[in-house]
């Protein structure tokens, strides 16, 4: 299997951090924000990975290379115009396919989890055979208090309207993801929430919850509540 970091976008939020440095980049301690994922990845075995690049491109191999450092085989996807996710995602897809695998992890490049993700990993590829992607969930933080989908508790089934006993919740930005779900795209501009909801629509898409400590790292405040945690 393999994986692919979300690194393309503009950090307009973490400005005026950003303006100089891209958001992966950012450091936690001595470490990149994004060197939690590649040391994450490592230790689930996931060796090739895909970081999609915009916005001060040019730093973002220069820091990380090819990943020999995390036992890594990083390859760089630079997106002159910015894709969106959905997009950047497509202009990569037969790159992600694997021999052994129809399934690739893709993670957020401006979150950080604590949850296990070899366990989680086992319960996604488990989960995910008749489906088109399982999602990690996460309870709604203060900036998004209406959250993105509701989940059926029994089933996992992700659905966008409430009904008895249902609850909403917030998508992490980690998912594994079938390459089915988007080798058949148009190339270019895609964002990927309308692709989600169509597929939430058709019962394609199944969750889990986690309650281990998540933080979308996207304002200078939150970067600060990061490293207050001394990881």
């Amino acid at each position: 299997m393999k994986a692919m970091i979300l690194a393309a976008g503009l950090g307009t939020r973490m400005q005026p951090l950003t303006n100089f440095t891209p958001k992966p980049l950012l450091k936690v301690g001595d470490r990149y924000l994004i060197e939690f994922h590649l040391e994450k990845l490592s230790k689930a075995g996931i060796k090739d990975i895909i970081v999609n690049t915009h916005c001060l491109a040019e730093q973002i191999p220069a820091a990380l290379g090819t990943g020999e450092n995390w036992g890594l085989n990083i390859h760089y996807s630079y997106e002159p115009e910015l894709l969106e996710t959905a997009g950047g995602i497509r202009q990569v897809i037969s790159r992600l396919v694997d021999s052994d695998s129809e399934t690739f992890l893709l993670i957020n490049g401006d979150v950080f989890f604590e949850w296990d993700l070899t366990s989680w990993l086992d319960k996604a590829k488990a989960s995910i055979t008749n489906k088109k992607a399982f999602l990690a969930l996460v309870p709604n933080p203060l900036h998004h208090l209406e959250g993105d989908f509701f989940i059926q508790a029994e089933s996992g089934e992700l659905k966008l309207k409430k009904t008895a006993g249902d609850d909403a919740f917030t998508y992490s930005g980690i998912g594994l993801y079938k390459t089915s779900l988007f080798s058949e795209l148009a190339l270019g501009y895609r964002p990927l929430g309308p692709l989600l909801k169509d597929a939430v629509e058709q019962q394609l898409i199944v969750g889990q919850v986690e309650s281990a400590y998540w933080l979308d790292v996207g304002t200078p405040e939150r970067l600060e509540e990061l490293k207050s945690r001394q990881l």
